[in-house]
């Protein structure tokens, strides 16, 4: 049963390619949604899925690509994308 999360990744993750690398991530684990900047400087990210392959993708999120510099990864439950996503992860 796919899931939908909505999650906020905090600190050092403008700059340093976190869209690129989430995405990649995002399509190898066959997860639907999208990702990008938020004016304060974090990167919110939607991600709809296998309940594994999302656990696995915020793992990734704490850690990132080797540039970044995580503090903070702040995840919710997102039921209001469920069907929205049907091809692919993107870049926004």
């Amino acid at each position: 049963m796919n899931r939908c999360l909505h999650i906020t990744v905090r600190g050092r993750v403008q700059g340093v390619s976190f869209r690129f690398h989430t995405q990649k991530q995002a399509i190898k684990l066959n997860i639907r949604g999208f990702v990008r900047n938020l004016a304060e400087g974090d990167v919110e990210i939607v991600a709809c899925g296998e309940p594994g392959a999302l656990q696995q993708l915020v793992a990734w999120c704490h850690s990132g690509p080797t540039p970044a510099r995580v503090s903070a990864v702040i995840v919710n439950p997102n039921p209001h994308h469920g069907g929205e996503f049907l091809n692919g992860f993107e870049i926004r």
